[in-house]
């Protein structure tokens, strides 16, 4: 069973083992137009590799390669991230039943659920508790 792990526990996280990874698992359009977790004040960069293809939607199938590609190890702890805490699930469970033992799923994704206006951002996830992130 794959552990969700709220935002600023995983910034946590990230901040005390420099072996900790988080990887941002949206699509290259999501990167582009809606931001990035911001690591740079722990001196680290997310990593990028998309779990579905846009525009198509398609599962990535060379997403375990590019994990591996990554650097990543069956011990690496790794936390998936995505828009709201589903497609990153899904990929942390791929990489679980590849090998890797250390994984985590970062609760609520990046911007949460929508609030009472169809708004992403504000109620849950890594922007909502604060976290940095940035425009690319």
């Amino acid at each position: 069973m794959i552990e969700d792990v709220e935002a600023g526990k995983v910034w946590e996280a990230l901040e005390a083992d420099p072996r900790a990874q988080l990887c941002d698992v949206r699509t290259d359009a999501e990167w582009n137009f809606v931001g990035l977790p911001d690591l740079h004040e722990i001196g680290r960069e997310p990593v990028l590799i998309p779990w579905q293809v846009y525009p198509s939607m398609q599962r990535n199938g060379a997403f375990l390669d590019h994990l591996q590609q990554a650097g990543f190890t069956p011990d690496t702890p790794i936390y998936f991230i995505c828009r709201s805490g589903a497609r990153s699930m899904s990929a942390a469970q791929a990489a679980a039943a590849a090998g890797y033992s250390r994984v985590y799923n970062v609760a609520e994704g990046f911007e949460g659920p929508p609030d009472a206006h169809g708004h992403r951002g504000s109620l849950a996830g890594w922007k909502a508790a604060g976290l940095p992130w940035r425009q690319r």
